[in-house]
């Protein structure tokens, strides 16, 4: 019999809702325990954070110094890394610190600042480290991680989901929220994933999987304009949860400051 796949998962800056998509599986994750070794995974129990594992799966961003230096060493002793929600694939809602002064509003929201020990920036996994496959979400699914570990367990890397959010509205034939009801609808250009959510009930999409591929933000800031949105308010339909990642970084500045364009 071949041994187990042995997995950790490993939290940085972040608030812990992407590694409820395990403890979420409930008797499915005492099953999935059968076909792999958990090795490390504090917030389920076993501790066991420099042990060198087959698959790590990472949540949260790179947000302090030490950070940055535990994530090297949980690349150093891995097979696969694997980024699991918007701030490890993005640098998350914290990655907009990247977008001010960030001594300047420490000190303005802190009575004793100097206590604080964090970095300018919050910066994606990737940004430091080699990352085998990125899932992306606020937060990530189980369907998600199951899939991973599946496409793992059997030697392969699982495909990557990257088609818009429309689609998937097309797929389950839901009513276009922004052609019915002229919500600043984000599924023309974020990925799918959530099985499009909040327009099956109803609501726009935010961005919350982060850019699709082939994104086209000029055309969507031109409807979103035409809706009636200030610039302030489109811009911040990109710089919200994944502001870090590339296309909605460049689209929100963008609009903020044509002359960024």
């Amino acid at each position: 019999m071949s041994p187990k796949l042995r997995i950790a998962v490993h939290k940085f800056s972040s608030c812990d809702g992407c590694q409820l998509a395990f403890l979420n599986l409930g008797e499915t994750l005492v099953q999935l325990a059968e076909l792999v070794d958990i090795v490390h995974f504090a917030e389920a129990g076993p501790i066991a954070s420099d042990a060198h594992v087959d698959v790590a799966f990472v949540e949260g961003s790179v947000s302090t110094a030490h950070d940055l230096e535990r994530i090297r060493q949980v690349r150093d002793n891995c097979t696969w890394l694997v980024t699991i929600g918007a701030c490890a694939t993005a640098g998350g809602v914290q990655a907009l610190r990247g977008l001010a002064d960030a001594k300047v509003w420490v000190s303005e929201i802190y009575a004793s600042p100097q206590y604080i020990d964090s970095l300018a920036t919050s910066t994606p996994i990737a940004d430091h480290v080699k990352v085998d496959l990125e899932l992306w979400g606020c937060p990530v699914n189980s369907r998600q991680i199951l899939g991973a570990l599946r496409a793992l367990l059997s030697g392969v890397m699982p495909p990557e989901e990257d088609d818009k959010v429309c689609l998937e509205c097309k797929r389950r034939q839901n009513v276009c929220v922004m052609v019915a009801k002229n919500l600043p609808c984000m599924g023309p250009v974020t990925r799918t994933g959530c099985g499009a959510l909040c327009p099956s009930f109803g609501r726009d999409c935010y961005g919350c999987f982060g850019p699709a591929e082939n994104v086209n933000t000029r055309s969507l800031s031109r409807r979103l304009d035409g809706l009636g949105l200030v610039r302030e308010e489109i811009a911040r339909r990109y710089l919200f949860i994944n502001n870090g990642a590339p296309a909605f970084r460049r689209a929100g500045l963008a609009v903020k400051d044509p002359g960024n364009d």
